[in-house]
């Protein structure tokens, strides 16, 4: 007698091993079927595209500008502060001073064009040069850049060698020339120990050629003065130099060559002033004046 044998056993003897075993696997997992599989995986995908759909975007941080940090002041800014507090205090109250940091300077000259550009300078008269030096044996050698402006000195021997006194020390401490007094003796070149004064011996760019350039025929703004370079006048025959144009101060604007320079390496200001930003430079143990041994007391300091 014949046994009968149900229909899923029947079609499970006519399965390889193989699929047997698939079989068992799904029947254990709770799917009878590949197709339930198959359905299963469709319906996560589905439930995947919809959380995307739904989930919002992630959001991108924003990279806050230099200027957004109100922590942190630009040089630039604090000493323009600066400047106009020590504006209102009485001229004699003031110490103007500069601070030039050598590690930041690059060489790149960029005070000693503004310089020349801001005060009309002719050929030959250069008031802030950058002088560049080898320092180190070989091969441990590096480059140093040096801006050399007018020191400004609080004894300055070019001031007793002028036979008429066309140098002098203003009340603030900068030494101005009087440029209708000069008489051109050039006496006070050689007294600079630091080489910061030339002469103007009345030269143009455009010498020799049909037509003097515009530039050159501006008018200098030193000293708070229109002064023209035509025929024999001031200042062409006069010493020229330095002087934190005096001009810009008066005015509340901070000398060109700090303005200028890319590295924020030139700081000016008042020393008389300890919230100054150039008070507190000094006080740093880098700070160095040149040839202090000479008691010129000289009023640029660097910082190396």
């Amino acid at each position: 007698m014949s046994e009968t044998v149900p229909a899923e056993q029947k079609s499970s003897n006519h399965l390889s091993p193989n699929a047997m075993s698939r079989r068992r696997l799904l029947a254990l997992t709770g799917l009878a079927a590949p197709a339930a599989v198959a359905s299963a995986l469709v319906e996560r995908q589905r439930g995947a595209e919809a959380a995307a759909v739904t989930m919002p975007a992630p959001r991108k941080r924003a990279v806050p500008s230099p200027a957004a940090d109100s922590t942190k002041v630009s040089p630039l800014i604090r000493m323009q502060a600066d400047i106009q507090r020590a504006l209102a205090k009485p001229i004699d109250q003031r110490k103007w001073v500069m601070v030039i940091d050598l590690e930041k300077c690059i060489g790149c000259s960029a005070c000693t064009i503004a310089c020349k550009a801001e005060n009309h300078l002719p050929p030959g008269v250069v008031y802030r040069p950058v002088l560049d030096e080898e320092i180190g044996e070989y091969p441990n050698v590096t480059r140093r850049f040096t801006p050399r402006p007018c020191m400004q000195c609080d004894d300055p021997p070019c001031v007793p060698v002028c036979p008429v006194g066309a140098t002098y020390k203003r009340p603030d401490g900068i030494v101005e020339i009087d440029y209708n007094r000069c008489i051109g003796c050039r006496y006070c070149i050689p007294a600079c120990p630091y080489a910061a004064r030339t002469f103007d011996f009345g030269e143009f760019y455009t010498d020799g050629t049909p037509e003097r350039a515009p530039y050159e025929k501006a008018a200098s703004p030193e000293y708070g003065r229109a002064w023209v370079r035509r025929g024999q006048k001031s200042p062409i025959g006069n010493v020229r130099k330095c002087q934190f144009c005096i001009h810009r101060l008066e005015a509340g604007m901070l000398p060109a060559c700090v303005t200028t320079c890319i590295g924020e390496a030139t700081y000016f200001g008042d020393k008389n002033d300890p919230d100054s930003l150039v008070s507190e430079l000094i006080a740093s143990t880098r700070v160095h004046r040149l040839k202090e041994e000479l008691g010129t007391e000289p009023k640029v300091y660097y910082l190396l």
